[in-house]
């Protein structure tokens, strides 16, 4: 049997037994290969995601070249959140990493299950409000941090990535050349070493 977005964890203690089911019959869960383009700069975002299983970045076409700005793994939410919440195109990508299984929240289901759920509503706004506190840190620790203090911080907090994102989504991530975070690594060993 296939899982639906009801039996994820913690979802059965917050729902009541009709929304459960107005979820399960509005809201799939669907399977998408790596390399899959969940969004392209330009379109509207009709769609959101949760993540259950693999890696998703969100990156940016800046004169050909791709800047990451975020990874997006197990239990996170995925969201172009300005596109989707006003209906108005992205200017960023939402890509696949690596194979992914994702719970696909559309527009038309929110709509449909916040009218009728308005307790569902707020759950959800304040589940975005948490994330929405979290990325305004990160970008301040991006904005104050050296490269290699932001690779340490990416070292401490997620070092699960270092082993599923290709180094030069990495440095892109970090904001450096695959170059550069080849010298950030080795200097650290060096570091490590003479301890």
């Amino acid at each position: 049997m296939d899982l639906k977005p009801s039996q994820l964890p913690g979802m059965s203690a917050l729902l009541s037994p009709e929304e459960a089911r107005d979820m399960d019959r509005l809201v799939p869960i669907r399977h998408f290969p790596k390399g899959t383009v969940l969004l392209k700069a330009g379109d509207v975002a009709t769609e959101a995601w949760f993540c259950i299983d693999g890696c998703v970045h969100m990156y940016y076409d800046v004169d050909g070249d791709l800047r990451t700005t975020e990874f997006y793994t197990e239990g996170q939410a995925v969201a172009s959140l300005y596109s989707f919440i006003n209906q108005v195109p992205a200017n960023h990508y939402l890509a696949c990493v690596e194979d992914c299984t994702l719970v696909v929240w559309s527009y038309a289901a929110e709509r449909e299950l916040f009218g009728k759920y308005p307790n569902l509503e707020s759950s959800c706004r304040v589940a975005v409000e948490s994330d929405f506190g979290a990325h305004q840190e990160k970008f301040a620790s991006f904005i104050t941090k050296s490269p290699e203090q932001r690779y340490l911080d990416l070292l401490e907090q997620r070092p699960e990535l270092l082993q599923r994102v290709p180094q030069y989504l990495l440095a892109s991530y970090l904001g450096v050349t695959p170059e550069s975070l080849s010298r950030i690594r080795k200097r650290i060993l060096a570091k490590e070493a003479a301890r």
